[in-house]
């Protein structure tokens, strides 16, 4: 029986440290993409992305993703698309770009 209170007081302190984990980068940023809308067929291969980042207390910029993928360098604009459907998301980070909460995402079809 001592065992079971054991390990179940130790559940519940590591489930509250992934929570206080977690919290720690709810900061309060918001973001969402102005452009291209969900489900926008985009003709050649790239496309312009436009965010709105309501900046929280550690929010500095954002990282973008294509299909999971980072694009390093990402300066609004993802290029080298090929044919079909992308998912592109772009997630809130940090000054030390340490990823936050805040992320927004859309498909696309590129033609």
């Amino acid at each position: 029986m001592h065992r079971v209170v054991v390990m179940a007081v130790c559940l519940v302190v590591v489930m509250g440290l992934a929570i206080m984990a977690w919290a720690a980068n709810d900061d309060g940023t918001q973001l969402r993409i102005v452009s291209p809308q969900q489900g926008a067929v985009i003709k050649g291969d790239s496309v312009e992305i436009q965010y709105v980042l309501t900046k929280g207390d550690h929010a500095t910029h954002v990282h973008c993703y294509v299909d999971g993928e980072y694009q390093r360098g990402f300066s609004g604009v993802v290029k080298g698309l090929t044919p079909g459907k992308h998912e592109i998301k772009v997630v809130a980070a940090n000054h030390d770009h340490e990823t936050l909460v805040a992320e927004a995402a859309v498909t696309v079809e590129v033609d």
